[in-house]
C-alpha cells in the first residue's frame, strides 16, 4: 500500500497561506478554522470529557436492543398477532422444550409421566401462561414421526427485554436431563435470545480483529504512526458516540441489536476515510513550508469541504431506511445517521486542533524508514511512482473508452444476475450456528416433525357468530387447495381463533398464496389472519409499497448533492447510474452464496434458501452511500482540475492520479472492517459484512478505475454542460473543493510542477 503524504498525489498549497486568506469560500471558512483552532487543547479537553460521558450514557446499550423489526406495525399480521397474544396466549408459543426419550416412545408412561411434571412445573413459573404438550392435547404435529420426541410449548409474557430475562432465570432449570428424558430448550424467544448474546460476542471479537490490522494498514499508509493514530481515535470517538445516541433512542423507541455492527463498520471506515483525507493534505501543506495553522486553513478550505460534502452524500442515502415502517430497517438509519455526522464532525472539530498541536511532529515514528534505502520522503510512495502509475492507467482507460465502458459494464451485469432469482424470506433459527441450542430443536422439528409446528398461521375472527357460523367458516378454510388440515375454532367471548396447517413449508410459495386465500374467504365476521408467512407476506408488501418513495428520494437528493458540487446535469446522472452499477456484483454474490448455499462449509453458516427480505434494501442503502464516498472524493479532483485548466480529458487523469491510491487505500481499510463484521457466527450479519466489503472493493478498484474515467471520457466536454439558469445557480450556491481559476501565469507554472512531479 502506498504513502499518501506527498505533494504529487494532493492538492495544491493555499497562496493565501493563514486562516483569514479564504479565496474559496470567503469569511466563513476562515472564521470556521479560527473556531476550531482557538484553543485546541481546550477543545481537546472538552471532545475527551464528552467521549467519557458517551461511554457511561451508551453503557448497557446492547441490553436494551430488540432481535425483531421484521414486520410492519401497521399490517393485519401484526395486529392479529397482538390480539392473539391478549386473547390466546397459547395459540401464539414462543418457547418450545424438546423432550428426547432416547430410545424409549414418547408413550411410555415413565416417560409421560417425567414429561407432564415438566409441563406443570412449567404452568407455575411467573411469567409464562398457554403452556401445553403433546402428552395433553395428543396432537400429531406435537410429536416426533419416529415417537422419540415431543413439544412441550407456553408463552413468555412481556416485551423482548423481559422474555429475555424470564428465559434467562428459566432455562436452566429445564434444559439437560429430567430422569428418563433429555430436554433442549428453543423456541422464537431462545432464537431471539442466542440472537443478541452472539452478536454482542461476534462483534467484541471483530472490534478486536479490525482495531490492530486496521492500525497496521494506516501505518503502512501514512508511514508515521503518529498519524496512522488519529483516524482510529476519531473513528473510536465517533462509535461511542453513536452507543450513546442509540442508548438514548432505545427510551423512545425500538432499535435493532443489528445496528451496533453498522455503528463499528461505518464509525471506523469513515472516520478513517475522512481522517485518511484530512491528515494527508494536512502533511502536504506543511511539506510546501507552511505554518500548522495556515496549513489547517487550507485543509479545511479544501479537503474539510468534500469530506462535510462526503458526509452528507452518506447520510442521504441512510435516511432512506427512515420511510420504511420495520423497525429493523428505521434502527440502520438511527445508528448510520448518527455515526456518519459524528465521524465528520471529529474530523472536522477534533482532527484539526490535534494536527495543530502536533504540527511536524504529526510525521514522527516513521516506521518505514528503513525500506526508504536513501531515497527522499517526497520520491517515496503514491506521490511519485502510485500517483503516475494512476495516471497513467487514466491514460490507458481513456484511449480505449469503449471497449473499458462496455466490457466492465458486462461484467458487472453477469456478477448481478443470480440475483434475478432471489427467493425473499424470513430470517429464523438458521441465522444461528448449526450448534445452538435454538437451531438444534427447531432442525430437529422441521426434519422429524409433521406439519411443521409452531409455523402454520392463525385466524382471528372477531365478531358474534354462532356456531354454525363457525363451522361453515371452517369447511371453507378446509377446502382450500394449500390447506392440509384446520384446528378449532377456540371462542373466547366474541372473539375465537383457527389454526391452518398448510401443505407445504411455513413460508413457501404455497403458504404465502394460502394468506392471500384465507384473507379472501367469506366469513360473516371480521377475520385476519397472521403467522409466519402472513408476517412475510406484509412484510413484503411494505417494502414495495416503499421502495419508489425510497429510491426516488435518495435518487433526487443525490443528484442535486453531485450538481452542487459539479455544476454539471450529466455527472450526477452518471454518478447514480455507475453507483447502482456497482453494487449488482454484491447482489449477484449474496444470492448465490447465501440463497444457493454456495461456499457456505467455508463460511460456517447454513443456508435457508431465501434472503431475508429487507436486508437487500439495507445493503442497497449503506452500499450506495459508500460508493458516493468515493464518488465525491474522485469528482472533486476532476472537477478542481477542469475549473483550472478547461481540459477535459486531463482533468479526468488528474483527477484519477490523485486521488487512486487514497480511494483504494480508504476501500482495502473499510474493506478489512466490514469482513470482520462478516465473521460473525449470525447468517444476516455475516451477509451484510462480506456483502458490503464486496460492494466497496468492486466500487474503488472497478468501478472508480475502470468505468468512471471510460463513460467520463466518452461524454467528453458535455459531460460539463448545464443550462444557463443552473450554471447560475451553481455559480451562487455551489459547493467545491479548491480555489478559483488562476491567471494564466499560474496554470503555466502549476502545470510545469506537475510535469515535474509526474516523472518523479
Amino acid at each position: 500500500m502506498s504513502e499518501v503524504n506527498s505533494a504529487d498525489d494532493g492538492e495544491r498549497p493555499d497562496p493565501g497561506g493563514g486562516p483569514e486568506a479564504d479565496p474559496g469560500g470567503g469569511v466563513r471558512l476562515g472564521g470556521w478554522t479560527r473556531f476550531v483552532t482557538a484553543r485546541p487543547r481546550l477543545s481537546l479537553l472538552v471532545a475527551l470529557l464528552l467521549t467519557a460521558l458517551a461511554v457511561a450514557a451508551g453503557s448497557g446499550v446492547a441490553d436494551r436492543l430488540g432481535s425483531g423489526g421484521w414486520e410492519d406495525p401497521a399490517a393485519q399480521s401484526t395486529y392479529a398477532t397482538k390480539a392473539l397474544e391478549r386473547e390466546f396466549p397459547g395459540s401464539q408459543p414462543n418457547l418450545l422444550l424438546l423432550v428426547d426419550s432416547g430410545r424409549r416412545s414418547v408413550d411410555e408412561p415413565s416417560v409421560a409421566a417425567e414429561a407432564k411434571r415438566l409441563a406443570a412445573r412449567l404452568a407455575a413459573e411467573p411469567g409464562v401462561t398457554g403452556v401445553g404438550s403433546y402428552w395433553q392435547s395428543g396432537a400429531p404435529t406435537l410429536r416426533a414421526e419416529d415417537g422419540h420426541e415431543a413439544l412441550v410449548a407456553a408463552r413468555i409474557t412481556g416485551d423482548e427485554k423481559t422474555a429475555s430475562e424470564t428465559l434467562d432465570r428459566m432455562a436452566p432449570t429445564y434444559r439437560g436431563a429430567h430422569g428418563p428424558v433429555k430436554v433442549k430448550v428453543g423456541g422464537p424467544v431462545a432464537v431471539r435470545h442466542e440472537m443478541q448474546t452472539t452478536i454482542r460476542e461476534d462483534l467484541t471479537r471483530a472490534e478486536l480483529i479490525a482495531l490492530p490490522v486496521t492500525l497496521v494498514l494506516l501505518v503502512m499508509v501514512f508511514g508515521s504512526a503518529v498519524a496512522a493514530l488519529l483516524p482510529l481515535g476519531v473513528g473510536i470517538v465517533a462509535i461511542l458516540g453513536t452507543n450513546a445516541v442509540l442508548r438514548g433512542l432505545t427510551e423512545f423507541t425500538d432499535v435493532s441489536v443489528f445496528a451496533m455492527n453498522l455503528t463499528t463498520a461505518l464509525g471506523l471506515g469513515l472516520a478513517i476515510d475522512y481522517a485518511l483525507f484530512i491528515v494527508r493534505r494536512f502533511r502536504e501543506e506543511l511539506a510546501t513550508g507552511a505554518e500548522p495553522t495556515a496549513a489547517i486553513a487550507a485543509t479545511l478550505r479544501t479537503a474539510g469541504r468534500t469530506v462535510l460534502f462526503s458526509a452528507l452524500t452518506v447520510a442521504v442515502s441512510l435516511a432512506a431506511m427512515l420511510l420504511f415502517p420495520q423497525y429493523f430497517l428505521r434502527s440502520f438509519a438511527y445508528a448510520g445517521i448518527a455515526v456518519v455526522l459524528l465521524a465528520a464532525a471529529a474530523a472536522l472539530i477534533l482532527l484539526p486542533a490535534a494536527l495543530v498541536l502536533l504540527g511536524h511532529r504529526v510525521n514522527s515514528l516513521d516506521l518505514r524508514r528503513v525500506f526508504r534505502r536513501g531515497r527522499s520522503r517526497e520520491t517515496t510512495g503514491a506521490g511519485a511512482d502510485g500517483g503516475a502509475a494512476w495516471g497513467r492507467m487514466a491514460s490507458l482507460v481513456m484511449r480505449r473508452a469503449p471497449l473499458f465502458a462496455v466490457a466492465t459494464s458486462v461484467v458487472l451485469v453477469v456478477l448481478g444476475l443470480p440475483f434475478l432469482s432471489v427467493k425473499f424470506g424470513t430470517a429464523d433459527d438458521r441465522q444461528l450456528p448449526s450448534s445452538a441450542e435454538a437451531h438444534v430443536v427447531q432442525q430437529h422439528i422441521r426434519e422429524g416433525f409433521p406439519g411443521s409446528p409452531g409455523g402454520g398461521l392463525e385466524v382471528l375472527a372477531e365478531g358474534r357468530a354462532t356456531e354454525a357460523q363457525y363451522t361453515a367458516y371452517k369447511a371453507r378454510i378446509a377446502a382450500l387447495p394449500e390447506v392440509r388440515r384446520v384446528d378449532g375454532p377456540l371462542v373466547k367471548g366474541d372473539a375465537a381463533y383457527f389454526a391452518v396447517q398448510p401443505e407445504g413449508e411455513a413460508v413457501d410459495e404455497g403458504a404465502q398464496r394460502l394468506v392471500g386465500e384465507l384473507r379472501a374467504t367469506d366469513a360473516p365476521f371480521d377475520t385476519a389472519v397472521t403467522g409466519t408467512a402472513a408476517v412475510l407476506v406484509d412484510s413484503k408488501d411494505a417494502i414495495a409499497d416503499q421502495l419508489p418513495w425510497a429510491a426516488g428520494f435518495i435518487a433526487v437528493v443525490t443528484l442535486f448533492l453531485v450538481f452542487l458540487l459539479t455544476g454539471s446535469v450529466l455527472i450526477p446522472v452518471q454518478a447514480v447510474l455507475l453507483n447502482a452499477l456497482s453494487l449488482t456484483a454484491m447482489f449477484g454474490a449474496v444470492v448465490w452464496v447465501f440463497q444457493d448455499g454456495h461456499l457456505s462449509g467455508l463460511l460456517g453458516f447454513t443456508s435457508s434458501g431465501s434472503i431475508e427480505t429487507t436486508l437487500p434494501v439495507l445493503m442497497f442503502c449503506v452500499a450506495f452511500g459508500l460508493s458516493m464516498d468515493y464518488g465525491v472524493f474522485l469528482l472533486s479532483r476532476i472537477k478542481e482540475e477542469y475549473d483550472r485548466t478547461g481540459d477535459h480529458r486531463d482533468a479526468v487523469r488528474f483527477g484519477l492520479q490523485r486521488t487512486g491510491g487514497l480511494i483504494t487505500a480508504a476501500a482495502v481499510i473499510l474493506a478489512v472492517v466490514m469482513v470482520a463484521i462478516g465473521t460473525s457466527r449470525v447468517t444476516n450479519t455475516k451477509m451484510l459484512g462480506l456483502g458490503i466489503a464486496l460492494a466497496v472493493l468492486m466500487d474503488a478498484m472497478v468501478v472508480r478505475s475502470l468505468l468512471v474515467p471510460a463513460v467520463m471520457r466518452l461524454t467528453g466536454r458535455a459531460t460539463w454542460w448545464a443550462p444557463a439558469p443552473l450554471r447560475r445557480f451553481h455559480e451562487r450556491f455551489g459547493l467545491s473543493e479548491g480555489e478559483p481559476p488562476a491567471a494564466p501565469e499560474e496554470k503555466e507554472a502549476d502545470q510545469e510542477r506537475d510535469k515535474v512531479a509526474a516523472h518523479g
